[in-house]
Formats: C-alpha cells, sequence, structure tokens
C-alpha cells in the first residue's frame, strides 16, 4: 500500500472517529441544531481537507454509525436517506468551488454553502418527509409531524450553520495547513 493511500484511510478514520465523538458528545445536549450543525460541519471539513472522496466516505458512513451506537435515527429505513442527503451536501462542497473555479473565495465558498444546505434540505424532505414516511413508515400524525420538522426546515439550517462556520474557518485552516 502506498503513502496516499495510507495517508487517505487516516485521515478518513480521523474524521470518522472525530465525528462519531461529536455525535456522543451532543447527543446528550438533546439539541439538533448543536448536533446537526457540528455532524455537518464535519462533513464539508473531510470534504475540503481530504477531497470528495474522503468526505463521501464520512457522509455515507455517519448515520451508519450513529445508529450502531444508539445515538441515531430511531427507525431503520431513515439510516440509508440521511446518508443520502449527507452526501449531496459534501458533493456540492466538493464539486461547486471547483466549478466556480475559486476554492478560496470567501463569496464562493459562501454560495457553495447555502446551495449545499438548500440541496441537502430537498434531497431529505424528498426521501423521508415526502416519501419514507407516508409510504414507508406510515406514522401517527403526531410522530410524522415532528419528524417532517427534524428533516424539514431544520436540515436546512443546521447545513447552513456548519457552511457558515467553514466558510470562516477554511482560509485559516488552508493557510496552517500550508505552513
Amino acid at each position: 500500500m502506498n503513502n496516499s493511500k495510507i495517508r487517505w484511510i487516516t485521515q478518513t478514520a480521523i474524521f470518522i472517529a472525530l465525528l462519531v465523538v461529536l455525535q456522543g458528545a451532543t447527543a446528550a445536549l438533546n439539541n439538533q441544531i448543536i448536533t446537526g450543525s457540528c455532524v455537518n460541519l464535519v462533513l464539508i471539513m473531510s470534504t475540503i481537507m481530504c477531497g470528495l472522496p474522503s468526505g463521501i466516505t464520512v457522509a455515507a458512513l455517519s448515520p451508519f454509525f450513529a445508529k450502531m451506537f444508539g445515538i441515531g435515527p430511531a427507525l431503520l429505513p431513515l439510516v440509508p436517506a440521511i446518508a443520502v442527503g449527507n452526501i449531496v451536501l459534501v458533493l456540492i462542497w466538493g464539486l461547486l468551488p471547483k466549478l466556480l473555479k475559486k476554492p478560496d473565495c470567501i463569496i464562493c465558498n459562501a454560495v457553495t454553502a447555502v446551495v449545499a444546505a438548500f440541496l441537502k434540505f430537498l434531497t431529505l424532505n424528498m426521501l423521508i418527509v415526502k416519501f419514507l414516511i407516508p409510504t414507508v413508515l406510515k406514522l401517527p400524525e403526531k410522530q410524522a409531524a415532528v419528524m417532517s420538522v427534524n428533516f424539514g426546515f431544520m436540515q436546512c439550517t443546521t447545513a447552513l450553520i456548519a457552511g457558515a462556520i467553514a466558510v470562516l474557518i477554511i482560509p485559516v485552516i488552508r493557510k496552517a495547513v500550508k505552513k
């Protein structure tokens, strides 16, 4: 195995470990805004710092680890849907700054943050709120309403918070890494 593969595995594992620790530490707060924002920030930073393959890996595994450690969604059908939403978030962060040809531009990263948050929200809203809740889960009305909020606008909010933090810290981290 060459050094670049070892580096990729190590960096990705570090971000997965950080993600699991943050999920566990913030789960006790029972605050989706804090936990969701932390998770989204780790997803974004794994993509920015280690590349799109790492970001996709962390994004896909995150809800499965959360479920395995008892800090994720109670209903198993939600886990793959959350993974898809996470992957959409990192795909936008991995691709849009390059398409705009200015990965270090604060305005471009701000645009990326908004687009990524909206597309993650749209993905989770369609998969969970519009599909899984009414057709697969067939939840009681009150439970469906709560989950619709959690996987609706709340997802956009947490992704926007994480994106705003990322926009602020990306230049600092890139400068530190270059030294």
